[in-house]
């Protein structure tokens, strides 16, 4: 009986997938859903992925380096309450955030930034001092290369939102992510790009890598609609943008709400929520997805914890069904059908706990 239930879980979540790559635009996806228990756990790919194909993980390398902030937290080697000045020499804080003619450079903190409470711009998504938008421009296929020292630059030209810890704000940007990369450097005295190899040796992510060369082709495209996005010099410049799998990324998933990172007793914390846009609210380094009832009045969606990216790149638990997805759908310009895509995983396999 055991045996011909996992069959049929397997031929369920082939068929949800199968119905994803269906859908106009998606080329290929891959999820897998495992329990804490791992009495459900199963992968399924469609179209141009596999099981273990690699993929860019976009945003999701957010979730990556506030595991490494939160761990070095842990290990007292840093308060989340620091100012960054602290970690980052004085000529890159001055000017970095000036608000309405008042400087606030010097009251940035290291939370301020792992919340996305600083109120900086996002040298990505906003508009800047030219008046163009550098995710419009890869989108365009006009590759560019954005290492520290140009996000820094760039950013002290640009406009913040709000003052740092305003009450109720909060802004989602790359920015904060590039800075914390730098706090870890200063702190750890090592490149970002090592302590994140680090982090993929110690936890045995052995097809998971930090994007260094200009010519890999080893991983699934990314699309916009139906265009392969190529933008190496973007991904090596960074030096935190990650190619990994659903296996390897629920391996990272679990650790953190295991407590690997950051002790378990503590991970609630983390839960200090802030609306960024809908449907999703910001914490202490991780990324909350929420659907109210009024919006989906016949069936409960619950709340999944975790991180995503824009590509359609997931990872996220749910505390009321007590499963963890990873997965992606690897579309620039649709990444809310891998929202879809997990709220009918959940419904098919989630158990309810009383809520």
């Amino acid at each position: 009986m055991e045996e011909m239930n996992k069959k049929n879980n397997k031929f369920y979540l082939n068929q949800i997938i199968k119905n994803v790559v269906n859908k106009k635009y998606i080329y290929g996806a891959v999820f897998y859903v495992s329990s804490k228990n791992n009495t459900i756990d199963l992968i399924s790919a469609y179209g141009n992925v596999k099981d273990d194909e690699q993929y860019y993980i976009a945003s999701i390398n957010k979730y990556f380096v506030s595991a490494i902030i939160l761990s070095l937290c842990s290990k007292n080697k840093l308060n989340l309450h620091d100012k960054i000045s602290k970690y980052i020499p004085g000529q890159v804080v001055n000017g970095l955030h000036i608000y309405e003619g008042k400087e606030y450079s010097n009251e940035l903190t290291i939370e301020h930034l792992i919340s996305q409470t600083s109120g900086l711009p996002c040298y990505l998504t906003d508009k800047q001092f030219n008046g163009k938008i550098a995710i419009k421009e890869l989108e365009d296929g006009i590759d560019q290369a954005w290492p520290i020292e140009k996000v820094i630059q760039e950013v002290k030209r640009m406009k913040p939102h709000f003052p740092p810890g305003k009450e109720g704000k909060a802004k989602y940007g790359d920015t904060n992510h590039q800075i914390l990369g730098l706090i870890i450097e200063n702190i750890i005295g090592k490149p970002i790009k090592t302590v994140l190899k680090d982090m993929f040796k110690d936890l045995n992510l052995t097809k998971t890598y930090v994007y260094e060369d200009l010519n890999d082709k080893n991983y699934a495209p990314i699309y916009y609609k139906s265009k392969i996005l190529n933008i190496p010099l973007f991904l090596t410049s960074t030096q935190n943008d990650i190619i990994s799998t659903a296996k390897d990324t629920m391996i990272f998933l679990k650790a953190f709400f295991e407590g690997y990172f950051y002790p378990k007793e503590k991970l609630d914390e983390l839960n200090k929520w802030n609306k960024i846009f809908f449907p999703f609210k910001y914490g202490v380094g991780i990324q909350k997805f929420y659907m109210p009832r009024i919006i989906s009045p016949f069936y409960h969606v619950p709340d999944m914890i975790g991180h995503c990216g824009s590509t359609g790149a997931v990872a996220f638990y749910i505390p009321d069904m007590d499963i963890y997805i990873t997965g992606t759908i690897n579309q620039q310009a649709k990444p809310n059908i891998s929202f879809q895509t997990m709220i009918k995983i959940i419904n098919k396999f989630g158990k309810k706990n009383d809520c």
